[in-house]
């Protein structure tokens, strides 16, 4: 059987591996969320700073549940293989992690509190965090918020966890960390800032004010296409590298990384590894997240539909494909102008990331959390067009496609993997054959879409129109009639 990856001893020599000594360099960073993003982004980044400028700024990972992921890497000493898939692969093994904590949030807690941690990063997705987005609050209702209100001195949850931290720095004379949420979320320094003052609130308003005073929250816009790990991911990294690696992760070749420049605590060289500094993160997020992630979820929707399992068969298919360029337009016009943004080139770009044959980017996987993601994704610049002059078709047609999708599930008594999955099925099946109360149903649910989209009738008939052509004669049919002339 084939050795566990354990030591940087016996790799071959074409798989790179940390150009530092890992014994050498503390740990200044606690990352919660140790996902497969994490591990192909934020973590080869700071092993790209590492190896050029060095510094005390190895990462202590952390899962708030699962323990999996800690497991695997704990039993590798830290160390896992990034396989970077393209025409020609590559493996790279990172040594910038150490111990791994996987569900306990005592241990998580104490680590935070650790003054050698300068910054405390996240990807836990959206609903983690128990954030209320329209009120900029947190959510007391989040099960987790909850719980931690009532019990604030053993918190399980990430408000809950930050919040005990900070105050315990506090009572130690000890410098706060930087919170840099690495989530894909719109404004995500500010919305966790939010998060984090509004729990601080509840418990200790001396707090909060010494928190909104003293501690910063630099937001930051990620991407890097990272599917899922799959069997064929774990056989092809034990070819590469001759040890089964239970911690692998496969993605593309391209990274980006914008990042606001405000860490107090200091920070590692992420620009070694291309990251980009700026003072505002905010036009660079909205292109990435209206035409990367708004044109992802509608051929996760489509494609589903149209049995494609992966993104690259979804944009092979030329009638979805001209539909994406079209919604690429559409996004990029409720884009800032005078931002440097090229929005035309981005989107060859991601054309070019969309098609890459090594990649196996399921569209099941992007459909997740619907509920979460179209909000920033479709809504809010759908909402924006007709005060700029343009054209909200593109984005009726995409609502039309995910109410259809959603529709086809009720009918095979299917949940929707989402936060709202259970409300939007039986949503589904009241509207049954009604194109327009299934609009209307869906489209009002609170926080989805803003009111004055949400109330548009000149938008909501377009939505119904491409429902009801798509319910009666078929996606396919009605991709062409859509880009009929």
């Amino acid at each position: 059987m084939t050795r566990r990856l354990t030591s940087l001893d016996d790799l071959p020599a074409a798989v790179e591996r940390p150009r530092y000594d890992r014994a050498a360099h503390g740990f200044g960073i606690l990352h919660l969320g140790l996902g497969a993003f994490h591990r192909a982004h934020q973590a080869v980044h700071t092993e790209d700073a590492l190896g050029a400028e060095g510094g005390d700024w190895r990462i202590l990972g952390a899962n708030l549940r699962s323990r999996e992921v800690p497991d695997a890497m704990n039993a590798q000493n830290g160390l896992y293989t990034v396989l970077e898939r393209s025409e020609q692969e590559r493996a790279r093994v990172i040594g910038a992690h150490g111990p791994a904590i996987g569900g306990d949030a005592a241990a998580i807690l104490r680590a935070a509190c650790d003054p050698a941690i300068r910054i405390v990063s996240l990807t836990v997705s959206e609903k983690a965090y128990g954030i209320d987005r329209a009120a900029m609050d947190a959510d007391a209702a989040h099960p987790a918020v909850a719980a931690d209100l009532a019990n604030p001195q053993a918190p399980q949850g990430v408000l809950g966890l930050i919040t005990a931290a900070l105050a315990a720095r506090r009572a130690a004379g000890a410098a706060p960390f930087t919170v840099l949420c690495c989530d894909n979320l719109p404004d995500n320094g500010a919305l966790l800032r939010a998060g984090v003052l509004g729990f601080a609130r509840r418990s200790d308003p001396a707090l909060a004010a010494w928190i909104a005073e003293d501690v910063a929250f630099p937001a930051t816009m990620v991407d890097r296409i990272t599917p899922a790990t799959t069997d064929r991911t774990l056989a092809d990294v034990e070819a590469l590298t001759g040890h089964r690696d239970l911690a692998c992760v496969e993605t593309e070749p391209f990274s980006q990384w914008v990042i606001e420049d405000h860490f107090p605590q200091g920070r590692p060289a992420w620009e070694a590894g291309g990251a980009e500094f700026v003072r505002d993160v905010r036009a660079h997020e909205a292109m990435k997240l209206r035409m990367l992630n708004g044109s992802h979820s509608l051929m996760a929707y489509a494609g589903q539909m149209l049995d494609l399992p992966h993104i690259r068969e979804a944009v092979a298919d030329p009638a979805l494909a001209a539909l994406v360029r079209r919604h690429m337009r559409a996004a990029g016009a409720t884009l800032p102008t005078g931002a440097g943004l090229d929005v035309a080139a981005y989107a060859d770009a991601l054309m070019r990331r969309f098609a890459n044959p090594a990649i196996a980017h399921q569209t099941r996987q992007i459909a997740m959390d619907g509920t979460e993601k179209l909000p920033q994704r479709w809504f809010a610049p759908a909402s924006e067009l007709p005060a700029r002059g343009g054209d909200a078709r593109p984005y009726a047609f995409a609502t039309a496609v995910w109410l259809a999708w959603l529709a086809g599930l009720a009918t095979r008594s299917e949940t929707p993997d989402d936060p709202r999955g259970p409300a939007l099925l039986d949503l589904a099946r009241a509207a049954g054959e009604d194109d327009a109360a299934l609009v209307r149903s869906i489209l009002d649910l609170p926080g989805l879409a803003p009111a004055s989209l949400a109330g548009n009738a000149g938008f909501t008939e377009a939505v119904r129109q491409a429902l009801s052509r798509i319910r009666s004669a078929g996606l396919r049919a009605a991709m062409q009639a859509e880009l009929a002339p």
